[in-house]
């Protein structure tokens, strides 16, 4: 079930995207950063941060009571932002990422926005294409990715990010 996650959900929203995305936990699933970034994904300060702004909802994902995923949808003037897109390792492939981007749209139409962006770190091919399989195109823009900020991680190689877009 689909539902806005609240300030109580921090610890366990942050812990569950650092899971899916960085350290040894990650490596159970197929969205690992491990090998392109050390350090944090998230921390607790940033989502509080981030929930505190009047254009951001973060839904979360839950069955059985547990929050097994999470995306961030951020109202901007043309468009609705997606991004932390988030499903427990253990449990991604089974189509829950699906129908997170699926309320995306219905909340961009909502919004009568009538785009969905995000951005993708440009060498994860295998992101890129599932994107791609659920109707978001490269624009062809590219953009710096915060190569000396650590709290979007320790990048271990040179990273940018590309810009994708789809029509809803």
């Amino acid at each position: 079930m689909l539902s806005k996650a609240t300030i109580a959900d921090i610890p366990t929203l942050n812990f569950l995207v650092n899971s899916a995305y960085r350290g040894e936990s990650s490596e159970k699933g197929w969205t690992t950063e491990s090998h392109l970034l050390g350090g944090v994904r998230s921390t607790e300060e940033g989502l509080l941060e981030t929930m505190q702004q009047s254009n951001v909802n973060i839904l979360k994902f839950t069955t059985d009571g547990q929050i097994i995923g999470c995306v961030m949808l951020e109202q901007k003037p043309e468009k609705l932002y997606l991004g932390m897109l988030t499903v427990s390792p253990t449990l991604q492939g089974g189509g829950i990422g699906k129908q997170m981007l699926n309320a995306a749209v219905y909340e961009a139409k909502r919004l009568k926005l009538p785009k969905i962006g995000i951005t993708v770190v440009s060498v994860r091919a295998e992101l890129i294409a599932w994107y791609e399989r659920h109707g978001y195109v490269a624009t062809g823009q590219t953009e710096p990715f915060p190569m000396d900020d650590q709290k979007f991680g320790l990048p271990k190689q040179f990273l940018e990010f590309i810009v994708m877009e789809r029509l809803v």
